[in-house]
């Protein structure tokens, strides 16, 4: 299968997979830092974190225009991967105020702009040729599952570095205490029994007053988040040495059409569209925008309602057999045990094959039951691991979504492009709905003020959730891009990537908004806004899905 692919592929996977994880390492943790360091509401830190993807998925817009029509790609992406470095290292820095956290913020939206959507463009020039065009949905999925690689193994890096800090102070982490210490330094806490319990456990015979614990539990906290962010800004420089050593397998499709205008080798090979056709694809790109809107709104609550779900709603202590796969040295063998089954039992492998299937299965199946075998009967979990689960599904779930749509094409019953985002719609609808189950008899957000619910609920809940609404994304989030690749006019492929993202940017910026009514709704009104939303978006995308696949041919 891999070897019907470019080897430019390759190089714009693993340079993607170092830049996404250090963004999600970030990201896991994002609403946590500026709720523990500056005391934000769910509202105000929502207003945040939805401004600051906003412009993580707006200004691909401004690096699109920049490399069509000025320096091109690779040049763009080089600049927007320096910037994310100096915007990351800022946010390292520890005891900053909020005027240099908004600066950070503000040069890492630019930097990924500059870089995220050139670099899918640049894959997208990969596919031009005839040899391989058939293979650019495929080409996509794969891409896309290099930045779940770098999501996956980004909680872990956050959490470990993050606890790490916290244990050289003699501290662990706990949900609770963040808010209880703002609302105690404001005099705002009126009960300090709770607090005071939890002072005592954390700190035993050394515990002194309050006002100095929850000063020193906030200090150590936001500095073991500002430890994390380190981790993101090295995994920067790793994505860029990546970029800039392994230069030679994109360098023929680092060409905007500008630059093809200049060269005379290439000017008979520039394609060009009649007015009418140019427009039909521009209707069909920006309708889609319109439509995702929706989806991301609904999907990217990942890093903000259902971590505040994870921390408030759910257990934060499991089985020893649930932590198995929370703890990444049982999860990955147990991973392994599963690749090597799928390796046995799949039909007309070789010998080999299977061999190296064995060895994975009974291999993988003995380390993961040694190391649960040393965890106590109950363990603690930390809210934002629950964030390696959506990555982790990306990259198992994408070589079977990749066979399934291989044998459709082979019978000739693929979806087109347009009809698999549809699909996806409808699954992220039904995603929602477990939610809506799992939320019933929990109290609302306005009920806790900033506090743990004292009705707990299994992390299974969540865990199926982002297992269905990774499906959803699947279908959704690689084929929109595949078909943003396909149908752009040549001279605005890199504005139209930047397109794709700008219509994802307003939808996180919705996602961060719609905070308001996690505080004043029942959950349960929450999420079937979600998938009222996710059910309107499928019914437009069907409503015009002739337009659609039509521009694809055209």
């Amino acid at each position: 299968m891999l070897k019907e692919h470019p080897k430019g592929l390759f190089v714009a996977f693993f340079t993607n997979m170092g830049e996404r994880f250090g963004f999600y390492t970030m990201l896991a943790i994002f609403v946590y830092y500026i709720q523990a360091k500056f005391g934000y509401t769910a509202t105000q830190a929502g207003v945040v974190y939805g401004i600051f993807l906003f412009g993580i998925y707006f200004f691909p817009l401004l690096g699109g225009l920049l490399a069509d029509r000025v320096i091109g790609y690779g040049k763009t992406i080089t600049l927007g991967t320096i910037l994310m470095f100096l915007g990351y290292g800022l946010m390292a820095l520890p005891g900053f105020g909020q005027l240099v956290l908004f600066i950070a913020l503000g040069i890492i939206c630019v930097g990924t702009g500059f870089f995220k959507g050139n670099l899918q463009a640049l894959v997208g020039n990969l596919y031009d040729d005839p040899k391989y065009e058939k293979n650019r949905d495929f080409a996509f999925n794969i891409f896309y599952m290099g930045i779940n690689v770098g999501a996956f193994f980004a909680p872990h890096a956050a959490t470990g570095v993050s606890n790490w800090i916290l244990g050289r102070s003699g501290l662990t982490y706990n949900a609770r205490i963040p808010a209880l210490a703002h609302q105690f330094l404001a005099g705002a806490l009126k009960d300090t029994t709770e607090l005071l319990s939890l002072a005592k456990a954390q700190l035993g015979s050394n515990f002194t007053d309050l006002t100095s614990f929850s000063k020193m539990y906030i200090e150590t906290l936001s500095k073991s988040y500002n430890a994390a962010f380190a981790i993101t800004a090295l995994s920067i420089v790793a994505s860029f040495l990546i970029f800039i050593g392994f230069k030679k397998y994109y360098k023929h499709a680092d060409l905007t059409e500008k630059q093809k205008e200049t060269s005379e080798e290439l000017k008979d090979k520039i394609i060009r569209l009649t007015k009418n056709q140019t427009r039909n694809r521009l209707f069909a790109l920006f309708f889609v925008f319109f439509v995702v809107i929706f989806f991301w709104m609904s999907f990217h609550q990942n890093g903000f309602t259902l971590s505040m779900f994870a921390r408030d709603y759910t257990v934060s202590e499991v089985s020893r057999v649930t932590y198995t796969f929370f703890n990444l040295k049982s999860f990955l063998p147990f991973l392994a045990a599963i690749i090597g089954l799928a390796l046995l039992i799949r039909k007309g492998t070789m010998v080999l094959t299977k061999s190296i299937g064995f060895v994975l299965l009974i291999g993988g199946g003995f380390v993961t039951y040694a190391v649960a075998a040393g965890f106590n009967e109950i363990m603690p979990i930390s809210p934002q691991l629950f964030m390696h689960f959506n990555p982790i599904f990306i990259v198992f779930l994408t070589p079977v979504v990749i066979g399934f749509f291989s044998y459709l094409q082979k019978q000739g019953k693929e979806p087109s492009t347009p009809k698999k985002i549809g699909i996806g719609m409808i699954i992220a609808a039904f995603s929602f709905g477990i939610m809506i189950i799992a939320s019933r008899g929990l109290p609302s957000p306005a009920e806790l003020q900033g506090s743990v619910s004292n009705v707990l609920i299994s992390p299974y809940w969540l865990i199926t959730t982002y297992f269905s609404v990774t499906i959803a994304e699947l279908c959704l989030s690689p084929m929109g891009i595949s078909f943003v690749s396909k149908v752009s006019p040549p001279k605005y492929k890199g504005t139209m990537q930047g397109g794709w993202l700008a219509a994802t940017a307003v939808g996180n910026a919705l996602a961060g908004f719609i905070g308001y009514f996690w505080d004043r709704w029942e959950i349960w009104q929450f999420f079937l806004l979600l998938i009222v939303m996710c059910c309107i978006s499928a019914v437009l995308i069907f409503s015009v899905m002739k337009k659609l696949e039509r521009a694809s041919e055209s």
